[in-house]
């Protein structure tokens, strides 16, 4: 029956500037505007592949979480440019100064995160070949290649 996520829904504090944000600065596509609820939703991909859906929210406010399924290649040569050139800092639970990707080695799966204007946590995501390695926790992908 569950062949994956299609769609997933968040909490913005402002509908118009998070419009801005995930279209104009991450490029995801504009799909539709709900004029009897505060909401935008929003194609991810190609031909109506996945969305997200937008909510204003004024009062009790909580940041989320989820990630776009991207490629290793896409997350080690171009994820940190794309987001600095947007100006949104890229970060890891590396707790080592760095804004390099890192592996979550159960999975395996190599991720990058930013958040958006709203504190809502973003992610690259990329599953890697191999099985995983849940006892080695979250490493570098340089300590993933050499382990």
């Amino acid at each position: 029956m569950i062949r994956g996520l299609y769609e997933t829904h968040i909490q913005v504090r402002d509908l118009e500037m998070a419009t801005k944000f995930y279209t104009e600065v991450l490029g995801l596509k504009f799909a539709h505007r709900d004029e009897t609820r505060p909401i935008v939703f929003l194609w991810i991909g190609q031909d109506k592949e996945y969305m997200l859906g937008l909510w204003e929210t004024k009062e009790n406010f909580q940041p989320r979480h989820f990630a776009f399924r991207s490629t290793k290649e896409d997350i080690l040569n171009r994820a940190q440019q794309f987001l600095t050139d947007r100006r949104l800092q890229p970060y890891n639970f590396l707790n080592d100064g760095s804004v390099q990707p890192m592996v979550f080695a159960w999975m395996p799966a190599l991720a990058i995160y930013f958040n958006d204007p709203d504190g809502n946590q973003l992610e690259f995501i990329s599953i890697l070949d191999g099985d995983g390695k849940p006892e080695l926790g979250v490493i570098s992908y340089k300590d993933w290649l050499n382990q």
